[in-house]
């Protein structure tokens, strides 16, 4: 009997299918977050429509001297939360559902979040 091993990714595909299938698809638009190991990625997307309302991220060129300056990713990852959930406020979208992407709910996955939330966003 041959046990074929799982990679990393496929285990991360396996999980980040499971959470997705849990959302309630279409009844909100989605935060969903990406991080690599220099960079944070936020959008929200509106799967009805299947387009991207708002994105900021720490590559944006209209923050990114603000990011630099920051030290540490959490410090970033607050930044960026603050900042998208100001340009969601703005485009009157307030009640979002939030998608970790398979991410564990810490560090800076926890503090993009928080400070979306106290950016005013809904989840």
């Amino acid at each position: 009997m041959t046990d074929k091993k799982k990679t990393k990714w496929q285990n991360w595909e396996k999980k980040r299918r499971r959470i997705k299938n849990g959302l309630k698809k279409g009844s909100a638009p989605r935060l969903v977050v990406y991080r690599s190991n220099r960079n944070i990625f936020a959008q929200i997307i509106d799967d009805i429509e299947g387009k991207t309302i708002i994105s900021a991220s720490t590559i944006d060129k209209n923050i990114r001297e603000q990011v630099d300056a920051l030290t540490g990713m959490v410090e970033k990852g607050k930044f960026i939360g603050k900042t998208l959930g100001d340009r969601a406020v703005e485009k009157n979208v307030v009640k979002i559902i939030f998608d970790r992407n398979g991410y564990k709910y810490h560090g800076i996955i926890k503090a993009l979040a928080d400070s979306a939330r106290e950016a005013g966003l809904q989840f």
